[in-house]
């Protein structure tokens, strides 16, 4: 099986437009056995995905740690690997509130670091852990006023651009990475960050979506004049465009609120009319969008995985995107496919 694949930004770098996002594999909610992740990987790379990302959060190293271990027995340099930097991860036992999200994940702890050297030792003992000499793509991850609240925001942003960027932009200058960027949850922060530095890509979760538009307000557009890429990751919104406004159903890692679950409820309507589970046009509306490289949703078992690869080759006739745009579900600005 082949996926199309995209440039990134100007940068050369190549991904299929369909990857694969590593949290899950770092045991985010739910424990994943060894084998179990190894195999996952391997099942990725045989259908086809060629665009692995992860992050020294995910499980506190345990997400690198498992990708290395699997790109070993794989040559990895036909793929597109990324992680990320803005913060380091320390031995510690003790509790810790992301322990909570991340079940039983290595006994260290993260902290934030987004100044020069943290973002130097970052890179290098990410590298120590996936076991490989070079990643392709570096993020700055989780800076926003949604991660750290408006009033730590512009410290934290100052260290980031004036160190934090300074690091990236000299790795990427050094031939060490090929593109860096923005890991984060809200486009407003990666806008800012455009007026301070020269990015390729940006990593936006769960914001430009079916439920969400409103980053083509100025942002998107902007990421088209200046030619910088988007990756989408959380293309579900954290579950309820994948599991449907059931009880339960989760937005942005909460109970989805009632005017979610009414809004979900509605789409969904749309796309049975038209014989389309909500999935499958959850997962394909982002990649619509021009600037928009590749779409990398989590994936924490086979049958998770399987269950994508078929919502992704799922056709979708023309009439459901314009049906949304006609009852108001849909921006009228939003790119769809052309046939």
């Amino acid at each position: 099986m082949q996926f199309p694949l995209r440039e990134i930004g100007r940068t050369g770098v190549r991904v299929t437009e369909f990857g694969f996002g590593g949290a899950p594999l770092g045991n985010l909610f739910a424990p994943v056995v060894e084998d179990e992740a190894h195999a996952l990987i391997r099942s990725a790379w045989d259908a086809g995905l060629r665009y692995f990302d992860t992050a020294p959060y995910y499980g506190f190293g345990l997400s690198e740690r498992r990708f290395g271990d699997a790109f070993r027995s794989l040559p990895w340099r036909d793929a597109v690997i990324s992680t990320k930097v803005g913060r380091l991860i320390r031995p510690d036992r003790g509790p810790h509130p992301d322990r909570e999200k991340f079940i039983d994940a290595a006994p260290f702890r993260s902290d934030y670091d987004y100044s020069y050297d943290g973002v130097m030792r970052s890179h290098e003992d990410s590298l120590q852990r996936l076991g490989i000499d070079r990643v392709d793509i570096l993020y700055l991850h989780d800076i926003g006023a949604m991660t750290h609240g408006a009033e730590a925001h512009p410290a934290l942003f100052r260290e980031a651009m004036e160190g934090g960027y300074r690091a990236l932009d000299e790795l990427r200058r050094n031939g060490d990475v090929k593109a860096i960027g923005l890991g984060v949850n809200e486009w407003q922060v990666c806008e800012e960050a455009m007026d301070h530095g020269r990015w390729d890509v940006f990593l936006l979760a769960g914001r430009y979506t079916l439920l969400e538009q409103t980053a083509l307000d100025t942002f998107l557009p902007r990421c088209q004049r200046e030619d910088v890429s988007i990756v989408i990751g959380g293309p579900f919104n954290s579950g309820i465009l994948a599991t449907g406004p059931k009880a339960g159903a989760t937005y942005d890692y909460e109970p989805a609120p009632p005017e979610i679950l009414e809004r979900t409820r509605r789409i969904e309507t749309v796309c049975n009319a038209h014989d389309v589970p909500l999935a499958a046009a959850a997962l394909q509306f982002p990649l619509t969008h021009p600037s928009v490289a590749a779409v990398i949703p989590g994936v924490a078992a086979r049958a998770h995985l399987d269950r994508n690869l078929e919502l992704m080759h799922r056709p979708i006739p023309a009439g459901l995107w314009s049906d949304l745009r006609s009852e108001g579900l849909m921006r009228e600005d939003a790119p769809v496919p052309s046939k």
